[in-house]
């Protein structure tokens, strides 16, 4: 089989290899590769070092996005031949941590996981794949390719979880939310934010393109200043990791609201800011200001029945470059006209 492979860190050594067909353990699922998505992540494996590779290994396979189909699956693991499903990303700890023990690995405690393609486990960059029947869900076989989609709204439906929770603190009944960004997560952030009935605005600093259509045809508003914002969302969802962004938008929250960041600054640089005013907003208005990263299965549960939900014709508008394998490095490369790229294991 044919497998990107690579080395954190060491872009020269990323490239397209001949690998021995995997063997699937007791157990285990054995998966043809569809597609992979390709977002920062990846490129912050390959380019900034971001990530390790698996103990006494050389390099990895790399992508952590997945979408496959069952080639064989043993009896009693819930799949079978022709299931199309995707991988999670994140394994629990071997100690295991409290949060691991009880399935939430995306809120391990001592950072001992590993991750697929990222961490110390080969990824889903390859024609196939092996999986724990615990690891893998299956999708509406009508999401066909757009199934790909899966472990970026996971990470939303893990978004909107933790809103949810947070709410529960006290009265709870949101109208607008404002999501900054809108790339892949800021866009499915707000798709289901639309699906839960909500007033959704996006902010992104593109003027043309297709994120304004994307936006439009959910039926929210798109902003590409956030000056355009006269209102105070009860909800944020950062996306761009922006550290000024992030501030400003603290400073235009509605009482009682919640912010959720999600984005990465990837840097250390200090940030001049009204921090006494962000901090008597928060305290006065009782806001709340939470991170998340990553997601479990059930919030990979919550994204497949999203998506299985959602306007087919839309999904696919979101995939905006699909790249053969043979072409592999454009697939890590940016474009300023991208919102999803994908890359097909099989083309």
């Amino acid at each position: 089989m044919k497998a990107v492979v690579g080395v954190p860190g060491e872009p020269g050594r990323t490239a397209l290899r001949e690998l021995p067909d995997p063997v699937a353990g007791p157990g285990e699922l054995l998966v043809t590769g569809l597609l992979a998505g390709v977002c920062g992540t990846d490129r912050e494996v390959v380019e900034q070092g971001y990530g390790e590779l698996p103990p006494d290994r050389a390099e990895m396979v790399l992508l952590h996005e997945s979408l496959g189909r069952v080639l064989s699956a043993p009896d009693g693991s819930g799949f079978t031949s022709g299931d199309l499903v995707v991988g999670l990303v994140r394994r629990p700890d071997p100690e295991p941590c409290g949060a691991c023990a009880d399935g939430q690995w995306d809120l391990c405690r001592n950072g001992k996981y590993t991750e697929r393609g990222i961490k110390a486990l080969d990824g889903y960059g390859s024609q196939l794949w092996t999986v724990e029947p615990e690891f893998a869900v299956r999708l509406d076989p009508a999401l066909g390719e757009l199934g790909v989609l899966t472990e970026p709204t996971s990470v939303v439906a893990k978004v909107w979880d933790q809103i949810e929770r947070i709410g529960l603190r006290g009265y709870f009944r949101p109208r607008t939310v404002l999501i900054t960004g809108a790339g892949p997560i800021g866009l499915l952030a707000a798709l289901l934010g639309v699906q839960r009935g909500l007033d959704v605005h996006v902010v992104d600093r593109m003027r043309t393109g297709p994120k304004p259509d994307l936006v439009f045809g959910l039926g929210a508003w798109y902003h590409a200043d956030l000056a355009e914002i006269s209102f105070e969302p009860d909800l944020v969802i950062e996306c761009t990791g922006a550290p000024e962004v992030a501030f400003e938008v603290l400073r235009r929250t509605s009482r009682n609201s919640i912010t959720v960041l999600t984005g990465l600054s990837g840097s250390d640089g200090d940030l001049p800011l009204p921090a006494g005013q962000i901090n008597n907003n928060l305290v006065l208005r009782n806001g709340v200001v939470v991170g998340s990263v990553n997601s479990n299965l059930r919030h990979y549960r919550r994204a497949a029945a999203a998506l299985a939900d959602s306007d087919r014709d839309w999904l696919g508008a979101l995939i905006t470059r699909r790249v053969s394998l043979a072409d592999w490095p454009e697939a890590l490369a940016r474009k300023d006209e991208d919102v999803k790229v994908v890359l097909d294991l099989q083309g």
